[in-house]
């Protein structure tokens, strides 16, 4: 129990590290070849920190037997745009509002409207049909709406390619060759692209071999805690393999960038949305009720909720995303309660 822990702690603290990396690699990428901020923060960032929380339900299901196993994956697919929606909105409306205070201006999210309006449009059509379309119809074959969920996600793609958007803001040197330069073994200037890459092929191994560390030792804590793996995995999992989006999303608020840090996290959930809920629906029962089912309510509400307000309102308040941290801690409260 004791070393389980210990190394969920590991975990958490390499995924931490190498999202830094990621990110501060994705910028300087997008920089490079022109992209927009959409681009950058709704599609590069977004899948490439999605990819431990994609792995690890694929590694529960394909790698490991049992009902428990195929259990833990379902919640970590689940998991994974509920806590993005919730936790993860309540820390952007907070960096923002920190943010508001350093540079004394009045609380806003100042994030691209029409890109936050196309990822919540999204993120709601997809996730809905996925969790709602296999309750109403529980005998129709799934492979059909797993195709549609991906051809969704391709069209997103496109779309959000084709869109206008402001250009990347200012961005820091890239972290791999920082030591190098300071230490006079290489001159001040822009590194190559393959530096770049490197350092982002880096960190996003890194962070899978966290995730899957992470995975491994999960049903034992759950197990010892004597709670549902998929509960367990509702709550638990999804802090180690959301916290990329997290951690990029802070970072980038606090710097002012907060369409590239909501981008980053809208887009993430587009993406939870679609690839892995259509292994999860291909592979796995898919009974989506209970407490699972709240999550999945509680997730498509608040991505409700900020979608009415971005088509409303002139501005987006702070305390509008904060208000997902609420919906996660009375989730969690309720969720420990029945333990």
């Amino acid at each position: 129990m004791g070393i389980a822990l210990l190394f969920l702690l590991l975990s958490l603290g390499m995924i931490l590290l190498a999202a830094e990396g990621f990110t501060n690699g994705i910028e300087i990428v997008g920089r490079r070849l022109s992209f927009s901020q959409a681009v950058v923060g709704s599609i590069l960032a977004a899948v490439g920190t999605a990819l431990p929380e994609t792995i690890l339900p694929l590694v529960a299901i394909f790698a490991h037997n049992g009902s428990a196993s195929k259990e833990i994956g379902v919640g970590a697919i689940l998991g994974a745009p509920f806590m993005l929606a919730t936790i993860g909105f309540f820390l952007i409306g907070v960096s923002a509002w920190v943010a508001s205070l350093r540079a004394g201006r009045v609380p806003e999210v100042r994030a691209d409207r029409r890109t936050l309006r196309r990822d919540l449009f999204f993120f709601l059509l997809m996730y809905g049909a996925a969790v709602f379309l296999p309750i109403l119809f529980p005998y129709a074959p799934r492979w059909p709406l797993a195709c549609l969920l991906v051809a969704g996600y391709i069209f997103y793609v496109f779309r959000t390619a084709a869109s206008d958007s402001a250009p990347l803001e200012h961005f820091e040197g890239l972290h791999i060759v920082k030591f190098p330069e300071k230490m006079g073994w290489i001159e001040k200037k822009d590194a190559p692209l393959r530096w770049s890459l490197l350092q982002i092929a880096g960190s996003l191994g890194v962070m899978v071999f966290a995730a899957q560390i992470f995975v491994r030792h999960l049903e034992v804590v759950s197990v010892a805690f004597g709670m549902d793996p998929l509960l367990f995995a509702l709550l638990l999992a999804p802090i180690a393999t959301e916290l990329p989006e997290k951690f990029n999303s802070v970072t980038w608020t606090l710097k002012g960038k907060d369409t590239l840090a909501v981008g980053n996290m809208t887009g993430a959930m587009v993406f939870q949305s679609t690839f892995p809920v259509s292994v999860g629906l291909l592979f796995t029962p898919w009974k989506v009720e209970g407490m699972a089912l709240v999550s999945a309510v509680l997730a498509l509400s608040s991505a409700a909720v900020l979608l009415y307000v971005t088509v409303t309102r002139p501005k987006i308040s702070p305390w509008v995303m904060m208000l997902g941290g609420g919906l996660y801690a009375a989730y969690a409260v309720v969720v420990i309660g029945m333990k």
